[in-house]
């Protein structure tokens, strides 16, 4: 059976003005759909067609041989992550307990939201940063292109895209503001939360 993409979880023009419509249609219409079709086209009469999106990544990250199969399986999960992560009108109040474990592991959430843009910002070229729970500690980090915090073991609680064609239409260069943005105006803090362990 061939994997599909999910529909998005709200409107096109639902998250505006922080992410466009437009941005959406490429992002989500075009490029998340792509990363489907590419792994449909290379997992087809091979074992990996009746695997999860997880067991795929777990079974061929760092494998250079399964290269295009892990970077398509992994682009195709972070995104499926990506956007329930964000809802109109998030960015608010943090549920009780993710804020209580944000405070204890950084100091407090404006001390989170600053590593979290330092690692968005710092990660060179494309990727993803990322707020992960590793340890029974949350933690911030950042990884290239479609690398994932499956690849380690990490709990992923939170991704934000910092690929250009997740921002660019919309702030061009200034990909701080786009993380910042992100944080404050965009992520679902309920859907965050759930990922907890």
């Amino acid at each position: 059976m061939a994997f599909e993409l999910p529909d998005l979880p709200y409107d096109r023009s639902a998250l505006e003005p922080y992410m466009s419509a437009r941005t959406l249609e490429f992002h989500h219409g075009k490029h998340h759909q792509a990363y489907y079709t590419a792994l449909n086209n290379l997992v087809k009469d091979t074992p990996f067609a009746s695997m999860s999106l997880e067991e795929i990544i777990k079974k061929t990250y760092n494998d250079s041989s399964k290269a295009g199969i892990f970077n398509n399986a992994s682009q195709a999960w972070n995104h499926n992550l990506f956007w329930p992560s964000m809802k109109k009108g998030g960015g608010g109040a943090i549920p009780s307990e993710l804020e209580k474990r944000i405070v204890s592991d950084f100091g407090s959430v404006d001390k989170f939201k600053e590593e979290f843009v330092a690692k968005g910002v710092g990660q060179f070229g494309s990727g993803w940063c990322w707020l992960v729970e590793e340890g029974g500690k949350l933690k911030c980090t950042n990884t290239p292109n479609g690398v994932d915090p499956l690849c380690f073991d990490q709990t992923t609680l939170l991704g934000c895209d910092v690929w250009e064609h997740s921002y660019y239409l919309d702030y061009q260069n200034r990909r701080p503001d786009y993380i910042k943005a992100f944080l404050d105006h965009l992520v679902n803090w309920e859907a965050v939360a759930g990922r907890l362990k």
